[in-house]
């Protein structure tokens, strides 16, 4: 009976600590930083730059405006989720920079957001360097 008991007690507490396991589901905030443009393909203008980086968000569900010149903001609603981005680009390069969230369990004291949110940006990326490349 007693080794019962504790086979069912261990089985409890990996169930617990699988949970708890599964409940973190949070990472550092992934910011793209000064991602240059490949000038040895293609000289770029900042339109060009804007173009992809609008084309790009658009073809993900990103609403992307611009703020003001050389600064443009996206916006991405997924759900009951919302990111909001600052874009700042030029004809070298271009940044996506966290600015604020909804339901993202985004926590500032540790700089830590659901981890869905790093794969938006990183998709957003690597959209915006494809549509780059086809201008």
């Amino acid at each position: 009976m007693k080794k019962r008991y504790l086979k069912q007690l261990a089985i409890v507490l990996m169930l617990m600590v699988t949970l708890l396991f599964a409940g973190c589901r949070t990472a550092p905030i992934y910011n793209v930083t000064d991602a240059p443009v490949n000038v040895d393909i293609k000289a770029y203008s900042a339109a060009d730059v804007k173009k992809a980086i609008i084309r790009a968000g658009a073809a993900l569900g990103w609403q992307i405006k611009e703020s003001e010149p050389g600064k443009l903001v996206g916006t991405l609603h997924l759900r009951k989720h919302m990111a909001k981005i600052t874009i700042p680009y030029s004809k070298e390069g271009y940044s996506l920079l966290y600015s604020t969230s909804n339901e993202l369990n985004y926590n500032p004291e540790k700089g830590e957001i659901h981890k869905n949110y790093n794969g938006w940006i990183q998709n957003l990326d690597r959209a915006i360097q494809s549509n780059l490349a086809m201008l």
